[in-house]
């Protein structure tokens, strides 16, 4: 259904650290630059769905949309926790530890951060089974 999206940054270099700790927690790499001022995860045009970043074209200062946000896909809940962990540890802040989110459904496990610019984030994996989940902390 997208193409692609992008988020405005006022410190791009900043922006770039955290979300390559984030997209590699998830298990995407940066792609090659696209051009000056600009940095994107995901795939390209052709393959599928492409994450960017940058300063908004406007030249006013970036900011986060009150009710925006952006959900990843994580293939495990060891990928929701490192989602979140990273973040954190990448000047993130906090907007719900990893867990399940039975208000959606009783196997959605979910991790929510706001970027260091106040995007809001989701790590989600919808197939949780706590039978499965090796690594979860009892």
């Amino acid at each position: 259904m997208l193409l692609y999206t992008t988020l405005g940054t006022d410190d791009l270099p900043r922006a770039i650290a955290f979300y390559d700790a984030v997209m590699a927690a998830l298990g995407h790499a940066r792609l090659p630059d696209w051009s000056d001022g600009w940095a994107g995860w995901g795939q390209d045009y052709d393959t599928g769905f492409g994450f960017w970043l940058c300063r908004p074209f406007d030249e006013k200062p970036a900011t986060a949309g009150n009710g925006t946000m952006l959900a990843f896909k994580a293939d495990s809940p060891a990928q929701v926790r490192a989602f979140h962990a990273v973040g954190m540890s990448h000047g993130g802040a906090d907007e719900g530890s990893p867990g399940l989110r039975p208000h959606y459904a009783p196997t959605f496990y979910a991790a929510y951060l706001r970027d260091p610019d106040g995007h809001k984030l989701a790590a989600v994996f919808h197939r949780y089974s706590a039978a499965e989940d090796t690594q979860a902390t009892r």
